[in-house]
């Protein structure tokens, strides 16, 4: 009709989705190294590759692809083949960002408290991205955005329930100063979703 201002589509096109999945991976991939680097734990599935990690050794990457196969089943069955696809390239680009970015660079000092709080920004401000573009790091982050979508749960919240729960099960393989500021990382990443990923605000898909 004319006069009429077209109506912008809300749906991000191919090449923003990528951009998304490679900036949001990374950010989080910084945030992880930054947490390995000083002894720190983070919830979901990446923290149960933390507690494999410090407890067994074994690569951080591999056990975090591997942990997080189980959900692609519930991705697919909850949140389509799309989101599915996308959670299942954002684990593969972190697994291997995590392994990269220690190649590009080191820290020859890295306070602990900065670490959790940095850490954790940065793993929440890359989540959020991925949130946003309709993927996410698959384990527990399927199931808190199944429940959002669901129920109006807020992500953040159920999300920082399950990485207190997460963290607190740290205690056998890390001291508990480390518990401490890794609780304080993980308040810190998921206040950044509450507060900007909610039922009502930006919710593109």
């Amino acid at each position: 009709m004319a006069g009429q201002a077209a109506v912008p589509s809300s749906r991000h096109k191919p090449h923003e989705d990528i951009q998304a999945l490679l900036t949001g991976t990374l950010f989080v991939a910084l945030g992880v190294v930054m947490f390995r680097h000083t002894g720190l734990i983070t919830g979901g599935t990446a923290g149960l590759a933390f507690l494999l990690h410090y407890a067994t050794g074994w690569n951080f990457s591999l056990v975090f692809f591997a942990i997080n196969l189980p959900f692609y089943g519930l991705a697919f069955q909850r949140m389509g083949w799309v989101f599915t696809l996308k959670t299942f390239a954002a684990v593969a680009l972190l697994a291997l960002f995590v392994q990269w970015v220690p190649q590009g660079i080191t820290f020859g000092a890295l306070s602990t408290g900065f670490a959790a709080v940095t850490g954790g920004l940065l793993m929440g401000a890359g989540m959020l991205m991925l949130f946003r573009h309709r993927a996410s790091l698959g384990g527990f982050n399927v199931l808190v955005l199944y429940l959002q979508e669901r129920f109006g749960w807020r992500a953040g919240h159920v999300q920082m329930a399950f990485d207190c729960a997460i963290v607190l099960a740290a205690t056998a393989v890390v001291d508990w100063t480390q518990i401490l500021w890794s609780v304080l990382g993980a308040v810190v990443l998921n206040m950044t979703l509450a507060i900007n990923h909610r039922p009502g605000r930006y919710m593109a898909v």
